[in-house]
């Protein structure tokens, strides 16, 4: 648990860790320059203090992350928890079957009450929602919005601190000069930090903790110093009451200066966001005693400073680097550049993770997703999230060239998360945690007025500055709203243009046309019924492979599919057809698997399904046209009945246990891109029917025919008579979308050599 904690400072709380740069700069830009009282800089501290120990500490350290979803956290997980719990569902393709997964059920903490059935206003706000699809939508949109303004300050998150950092060179530089060097040498840093995001945060991210550490030590030893050099009585601005005293002598002004005290908590959500990747008890320590009490000692010293310093000429829009000793400067400015890289590079990592989480539960088009190692669960890299993240945190540091500006931008994004964060959150305690409803309405009344406070002197600011988050927000929300109902409209044609199963039954046993060798896999989005690009497929070429499996990879609404869960399999018709139905369950956080390794995955677990039925001894559900469906896992759940490249039986055949039929894997060398011949072990025993080892020798020889990935390419029209904004969007948008993100191909990543696209026209 310590070590987890150590290396969640690097990780979590770089972004929180950095704020001290630019809080005390942004939040007196304009109100208290020409004060010779104390009552502003005790005022702010007051506000800074009691900010940080109700949000971070109180909301997120002891509420909020109780409320993970098997252990992960963030937006997209508050709203997963509530498409379980409730039945809203964003995924048209989802089954009962779906409801079976051992991550289904669990996941809303406390464990004491996740069994308890609703009752009372639960069941009834419940039903609502199952029934009131304005809602459904509504609590989308929600979400959606949450996760925009995630993306947002992945823009601005490295702009404001990158920037805060490098003024420091303003100390030491003429006046008429520093001008020259922050914005360019701000600049470089960022295409440096946005340049390197390929490699992986693996490679250095041995060096976060030790940096942050490093910081954190520094700010709390200058702000000690601080203290008993410049005012020891400055503790007593921790009363509230300072806090009143602010707001009555300066009023509006103090107001409009709450936007800059609400930057003290900005990356308070990462938190809740990179749960996953750490354990609640390792976030807490490392929160409560490291990160609060050094950043409350940073800025008691830079308030004791500043209380005996009210004017500082023009070197007071420094901020924190007045308050740093004179020869500590250049020291603290270095390490002040690594703390604001690792910061942003813990924001940036946080935007390609809950992109990649929209994604998988069709909010966001189809991207490229690299994982960047394949030890260390949840490091990945998107490269044209990055690009597009590089270019307008560029253009948004040249654009501003200013904390103030960039200040205001940040916090209003900022805000609007832990917003969306307390709304979601109490419909969690009264759904998932079955409390009482006058739990969920104190948690809201009480952090929604102090969020929505600050939200308000932070949307006041709108012209100056705050503007650029909504403008991020409202250009990716209309794009993923777009893509979703887009991808709505694009199932419900398959679902209403299906072939039944007795279509393909009534062409006769040879199906009318010409089987060949081989594995053909045709990709759908159906959980049932014969796809419209199939009957299209075979009317203009009468042929197809001897062994055909109707594959949909869909994403339900869990972090994480055990891999003994993964597929789901059934037969579409009778044996001797050698057709298949089977259905690959990911969660949002899963690696999906390479062409190689998944073929395999996919074969064994058709051939476990045939051993299993002959068995019968299999875990059974139904989907719409009553084909029996069975839970199977992946190879890695099979350890039996391996044959390796050259012949050789790995296991003993007269080992107890394995004398019925031993269970089929793939063995294939780890750095080798060669495909493996597929050997099934079928003893000859009289426990194994002649018709079950015909049909896993046939599966045999077609998977070592090799296999062809057959996909479906819609282009999507609106229908005639449509109104504007749909055609705007179906014909415009979404296939703008479509044609320049990637296809479906991603999702199985098949070699393009054994690709084929079947185009048609949707007119949805």
């Amino acid at each position: 648990v310590l070590t987890l904690a150590y290396q969640s400072l690097g990780v979590v709380y770089g972004d929180l860790s950095i704020s001290p740069l630019y809080v005390f700069k942004s939040t007196f830009a304009e109100d208290i320059e020409h004060s010779e009282s104390n009552e502003e800089i005790f005022g702010v501290l007051s506000f800074i203090f009691w900010t940080i120990t109700l949000v971070p500490l109180f909301k997120y350290v002891f509420i909020v992350l109780r409320a993970d979803d098997n252990g992960e956290g963030g937006t997209f997980a508050l709203y997963s928890l509530l498409c379980r719990h409730a039945r809203v569902n964003p995924l048209p393709s989802c089954q009962l079957a779906d409801e079976n997964l051992a991550e289904y059920k669990t996941g809303s903490s406390p464990p004491s009450d996740e069994m308890c059935p609703p009752s009372g206003f639960a069941a009834r706000l419940k039903s609502t929602l199952e029934k009131q699809r304005v809602l459904q939508k509504v609590l989308l949109v929600l979400a959606l919005v949450g996760t925009c303004m995630v993306i947002g300050d992945g823009v601005l998150t490295p702009a404001i601190s990158v920037f805060s950092a490098v003024s420091g060179v303003e100390l030491s530089t003429a006046k008429e000069h520093h001008k020259y060097i922050e914005v360019p040498a701000a600049c470089v840093i960022l295409i440096a930090l946005f340049a390197l995001q390929h490699y992986g945060t693996h490679r250095v991210g041995f060096l976060f903790a030790p940096v942050i550490l490093l910081w954190l030590m520094c700010i709390s030893s200058i702000g000690v110093y601080n203290i008993f050099r410049w005012n020891p009585h400055v503790y007593q601005a921790l009363s509230p009451y300072y806090m009143y005293k602010f707001l009555k002598k300066t009023q509006s002004r103090g107001w409009m200066s709450l936007g800059g005290i609400l930057l003290c908590i900005t990356g308070s959500e990462a938190m809740f966001a990179d749960l996953g990747h750490f354990s609640q008890l390792s976030i807490k320590i490392a929160f409560t005693s490291l990160v609060y009490p050094s950043l409350i000692l940073a800025y008691m010293g830079q308030a004791a400073y500043l209380s005996q310093h009210h004017v500082i000429d023009t070197n007071y829009n420094i901020g924190f680097y007045v308050s740093v000793p004179e020869k500590l400067r250049w020291p603290v400015l270095v390490i002040a550049i690594l703390a604001a890289v690792v910061g942003s590079q813990a924001i940036i990592t946080g935007t390609f993770s809950i992109i990649k989480q929209c994604s998988a539960l069709g909010c966001f088009p189809k991207v490229k997703i690299v994982h960047t190692s394949s030890k260390i669960h949840g490091q990945i890299y998107i490269p044209e999230i990055n690009w597009l993240l590089m270019v307008l945190c560029l253009a948004v540091t040249i654009g501003f060239r200013d904390t103030k500006r960039l200040g205001n931008a940040s916090g209003l994004a900022v805000i609007t998360v832990m917003l969306v964060t307390t709304c979601l959150m109490s419909l969690v305690i009264v759904l998932c945690w079955h409390k009482n409803i006058l739990f969920a309405v104190a948690f809201v009344v009480f952090f929604g007025t102090i969020e929505s406070l600050y939200f308000t002197a932070s949307l006041i600011k709108f012209l100056e500055g705050a503007w650029v988050p909504v403008a991020l927000s409202l250009c990716f929300l209309a794009a993923m709203c777009t893509w979703h109902y887009g991808t709505l409209k694009r199932y419900e044609f398959d679902v209403q243009n299906k072939v039944s199963v007795n279509w393909l039954l009534g062409l006769g046993q040879t199906l009318g046309i010409k089987r060949v060798r081989g594995v053909g896999l045709i990709h759908t989005e159906l959980v049932s019924g014969v796809p419209a690009i199939f009957s299209h497929f075979v009317t203009n070429l009468p042929a197809f492979h001897q062994v055909l499996v109707f594959l949909c990879v869909k994403s339900v609404p869990v972090p994480h599919v055990r891999p003994e869960e993964r597929f789901l399999v059934g037969r579409v018709g009778p044996k001797q057809y050698r057709m298949y139905r089977c259905i690959v369950r990911y969660g949002y956080r899963d690696v999906h698997k390479d062409d190689i390794e998944f073929e395999g995955d996919l074969v064994c677990s058709i051939a476990e399904f045939v051993r299993s039925e002959a068995a019968t001894a299999v875990e059974e559900t139904n989907d719409d046209d009553d084909e029996r469906m069975s839970v199977v896992g992946t190879c890695s759940t099979y350890m039996q009945g391996v044959e390796d490249h050259d012949g050789s039986d790995l296991d003993d055949p007269d080992k107890p246990g394995t004398s019925e039929i031993r269970s089929p894997k793939v063995k294939k060398k780890k750095k080798s891109k060669v495909k493996k011949k597929v050997r099934f072990v079928v003893p000859e025993t009289p426990k194994i029917e002649k018709e079950t080892r015909e049909e896993l020798m046939e599966l045999t020889e077609a998977r070592e025919g090799g296999v062809a990935y057959i996909m479906g390419n819609a282009y999507m029209r609106a229908k005639h008579g449509s109104g504007l904004v749909k055609r705007l969007a179906i014909n415009v948008v979404y296939e703008f979308l479509r044609r320049n993100t990637r296809g479906p191909r991603t999702a199985l990543t098949s070699p393009h050599a054994s690709t084929l696209e079947v185009g048609m026209i949707y007119h949805v």
